[in-house]
């Protein structure tokens, strides 16, 4: 494989491939996604994936939901949500019924044990937010965090899984002012 070098001047250092890598935010992205991944897998553990994490929050937040608009709502293509959900009622996590309004839909509640993993495994999200912010100053992190949902935002529409539900996005709360997560009564 060649590569084209281009002439420089005495004063100018040599482009170089690898220096325009960590310039291209593709590559800071996937490696930002490599880092949450592994602190997610510190502190969370095996128990839950972060797609699964994100089902069964979307879940406890809006028990019924059918899958479709669940796929919509966390940015998942529908095939993978369906997947998923499936895997997580085969380990008894979640239920699946079909609508009664729309016999095609298959809405999701959490059970005892969905309600009870997500219970255990919300503390280890919040600390892996804290783990990722904690180099970045106050102001950074703020920064870092609005400047990052507007990347998202904007750029919607070239995911392969868009949002296409409305979904009020507010910071998070801090420590003091967190409340539990709220028990299932089935």
């Amino acid at each position: 494989m060649t590569t084209s070098k281009r002439r420089h001047s005495p004063d100018e250092q040599p482009w170089s491939v690898a220096v325009d890598l960590f310039d291209q935010p593709g590559h800071l992205l996937r490696r930002a996604h490599q880092i949450a991944t592994g602190v997610f897998d510190d502190l969370v553990g095996p128990e839950v994936t972060p797609s699964q994490y994100a089902i069964i929050s979307m879940v406890h937040e809006v028990p019924g939901i059918d899958q479709v608009s669940l796929a919509k709502r966390i940015g998942l293509d529908t095939s993978t949500a369906a997947l998923t959900a499936a895997r997580l009622e085969a380990r008894g996590v979640l239920r699946r019924t079909a609508s009664e309004t729309d016999r095609r839909l298959l809405e999701l509640t959490l059970t005892k044990a969905g309600e009870a993993l997500l219970d255990s495994t919300t503390e280890g999200v919040r600390g892996m937010r804290e783990r990722l912010l904690s180099s970045l100053s106050p102001g950074e992190r703020d920064l870092f965090m609005k400047l990052l949902r507007k990347f998202v935002h904007i750029n919607n529409e070239q995911s392969r899984a868009p949002l296409r539900e409305a979904v009020a996005v507010k910071p998070a709360p801090s420590t003091a002012a967190r409340r539990p997560v709220r028990k299932s009564r089935d």
